[in-house]
């Protein structure tokens, strides 16, 4: 049994990232899967967890406005008592990568227990998803990555993660990977030599009582729609037919501009279709052209400063970049280059 320096079991806090779009039971039950595990086997003590969706920029189909996520994931955890909700990465001003979000929470439960100078409750107030003050002792936590099966596959795909981050997520944090009875992740991580090297932070748990239920499919139902009873909470599912969110005529108000796809230029309106860790550019789906120059001034013209480029403002990049913002005039600048290069 591992222990720490008070003699105690190493405590760590589970953090689940993604888009939650919407949360389903499935996302939750992972907790507690992973939490029996730690309990069963004595090795660490799980003191808390946190959900954390993703910023509005990651541009997943299907993702609806991060206040209407923070909204259905408020409702899905009122009955869990140690689960919390962080709205960091929503309210920052882009998308970070799930190293950075790893980082930020880690950082700041530790620098709390280091600085017990500071008001208790009012770093409480400003952090929201800490786990209850009297279990922050003197020693250090640990944030632990909480994922499926397909995440652990997603770090053997070349390209898709930079490689440091994969290294700086499993070496300071480690990664908890919940899969399906009958699977073989040790396959994957063989055939992976930066997860065979990193094997003893990777802990695999079997979930022998599978949920098939995703957050696709439930939108695939809700877009038809059919009845997503049992499926979601139904404070959940009452928020979501109340909004009229993920129906046909929310996804068809998504617009994404392609101008060059050969210069890596993206400008993306409302918010993109895919987008991954590393800001692959390959993952993107690219909407049609726009060749007629009305229909794209007018299209801009309706469109508020909410625009997302690839890259530097003004300055195309070779390789993709972050997801920044672009004032209007920025668009509008670009916009003209772009359809010249198109005659």
């Amino acid at each position: 049994m591992l222990k720490n320096s008070s003699g105690s079991r190493p405590k760590i806090v589970l953090i689940a990232c993604g888009s939650f779009s919407p949360p389903t039971p499935m996302h939750f039950r992972m907790f507690e899967i992973a939490k029996d595990y730690f309990k069963i086997h004595q090795s660490h003590e799980v003191i808390g967890g946190i959900v954390s969706p993703t910023h509005d920029s990651y541009g997943k189909k299907g993702l609806v406005n991060g206040k209407h996520r923070l909204t259905m994931l408020s409702l899905g955890l009122r009955s869990s008592n140690w689960i919390k909700l962080s709205d960091w990465e929503i309210n920052q001003c882009h998308w970070n990568r799930t190293k950075v979000v790893l980082e930020y929470h880690q950082n700041a439960l530790n620098n709390f227990i280091n600085s017990r100078n500071i008001d208790d409750e009012c770093v409480e107030n400003e952090h929201l998803w800490f786990p209850h003050k009297s279990l922050l002792q003197k020693d250090l936590i640990k944030i632990k990555l909480l994922c499926g099966a397909d995440l652990l596959e997603s770090f053997a795909i070349p390209g898709l993660w930079k490689e440091e981050d994969i290294e700086d997520i499993l070496i300071n944090h480690g990664i908890v990977v919940i899969t399906r009875s009958g699977s073989n992740p040790e396959t994957i991580i063989f055939e992976s030599d930066i997860l065979s090297k990193y094997r003893k932070h990777i802990v695999l748990i079997t979930n022998f009582v599978p949920n098939d239920v995703s957050s696709t499919k439930v939108r695939t139902l809700l877009r038809r729609g059919e009845s997503v009873k049992y499926l979601l909470d139904d404070s959940v599912i009452q928020y979501i037919e109340k909004w009229g969110l993920y129906n046909s005529t929310t996804e068809n108000k998504r617009k994404t501009l392609d101008f060059n796809s050969k210069n890596n230029v993206y400008l993306v309106l409302n918010r993109s279709e895919s987008m991954d860790e590393s800001d692959n550019n390959s993952q993107l789906t690219p909407s049609p052209s726009l060749k007629d120059k009305s229909t794209f001034a007018r299209v801009i013209s309706q469109t508020n400063s909410n625009v997302f480029c690839c890259g530097q403002s003004g300055q195309p990049m070779k390789t993709p970049g972050k997801a920044i913002k672009l004032c209007i005039d920025d668009v509008k600048e670009v916009s003209t280059k772009k359809i010249k290069m198109h005659k």
